[in-house]
């Protein structure tokens, strides 16, 4: 046949799309059942610790009812017997907050030094150091806290009661200093600043750096790119960070219980000596607690369970909400709205 006379055979569209077609071969698919399993296995791990928890916290909670969550005493082994978690509750939480405040700031301006400022050189030593930092036990921390910073921070409550006790905070009746919440914050603070730090540069890092050049060329100053590129990009992984520090703060065991001298009464200051977490009364006297005892601080260690989760949800959703983009969300409220 000549080939001129062949008949022309329908050519497809230009811009139709090309059907790709998903063929998963036996590695796929057994890579592929090991990752469900491993994301799975997170899960019932989870509610296996819950159930376990439940269970062994019911007894103590069914005794005191609601009051297990607003009394301030603590003896379970009594005649009645009478235990609450409040003052436990009230210390984590101040404790945590202040930890956090103290090392949000720190832990940002250092991990923007070593993206932004640092020499290449000190730069690896410096991320070298945090990530060492990061790995130091907790005992060391709290050993060090009690030995060494403690007495040198007598001077600085002493400073802090006389020139701004007007802030209910630092205010307390007798100037008597030592094994504070004040003490222990900071102490939680330098343990949280190498995690904040390392999570945070790693944020900054994946800012685009034409953005960044971009800022610079337009005759924007270091700060100022810093303040309008890269703290806006890096907005929802600092967020994250910081309630990733957060959670470390409230879990923390032992650095607390070598630090505070356990009380059950609210101090009325965080430079009176005393106060309590709930992790380090339940390492405390978990050893020597009698089946009540040890029933409601496993009912202590479950308020603490679900603390630390409702912290990570809200971070979830904080962290999702503020890494979408404005028009994202402006339109998302539009239709919520309609």
């Amino acid at each position: 046949m000549n080939p001129a006379e062949q008949p022309e055979l329908p050519s497809a569209p230009v811009d139709s799309p090309r059907v790709l077609q998903r063929a998963y071969d036996r590695s796929d698919r057994i890579f592929r059942r090991i990752t469900v399993g491993a994301a799975a296995s997170s899960l019932v791990v989870m509610g296996l610790i819950a159930v376990f928890l439940l269970i062994q916290a019911r007894p103590a909670i069914a005794k005191v009812g609601f009051g297990f969550f607003t009394r301030f005493e603590w003896s379970p082994d009594g005649t009645p017997a009478i235990y609450g978690i409040a003052s436990s509750l009230y210390g984590t939480v101040v404790m945590s907050i202040l930890a956090l405040l103290m090392a949000l700031p720190i832990s940002v301006g250092t991990a923007l030094f070593i993206n932004e400022y640092a020499h290449r050189r000190v730069r690896r030593g410096l991320i070298t150091l945090i990530d060492l930092l990061a790995a130091v036990p907790s005992i060391i921390f709290g050993l060090w806290g009690r030995e060494f910073l403690q007495p040198k921070l007598n001077g600085t409550a002493n400073w802090l009661t006389h020139y701004v006790g007007w802030i209910p905070i630092f205010k307390t009746k007798v100037p008597i200093f030592g094994s504070s919440i004040f003490v222990s914050s900071i102490i939680l603070a330098m343990m949280i600043v190498p995690i904040i730090t390392s999570v945070s540069r790693a944020v900054m890092a994946e800012t685009p750096r034409s953005h960044c050049e971009a800022a610079l060329a337009l005759g924007g100053t270091k700060s100022g790119m810093v303040r309008i590129v890269i703290l806006p990009f890096s907005k929802s992984g600092l967020v994250g960070a910081a309630m990733l520090g957060l959670g470390r703060a409230m879990g923390e065991t032992i650095a607390v219980a070598l630090i505070l001298s356990i009380d059950f009464r609210v101090p009325t200051g965080i430079l009176s000596p005393g106060g309590s977490s709930i992790a380090g009364m339940i390492a405390n006297q978990f050893g020597e607690a009698s089946t009540n005892g040890r029933s409601a601080l496993i009912g202590a260690g479950l308020v603490l369970f679900v603390l630390t989760l409702l912290i990570n949800m809200v971070a979830r959703t904080v962290v999702t909400r503020s890494g979408r983009p404005k028009t994202a969300r402006a339109a998302t409220t539009k239709g919520a709205t309609a």
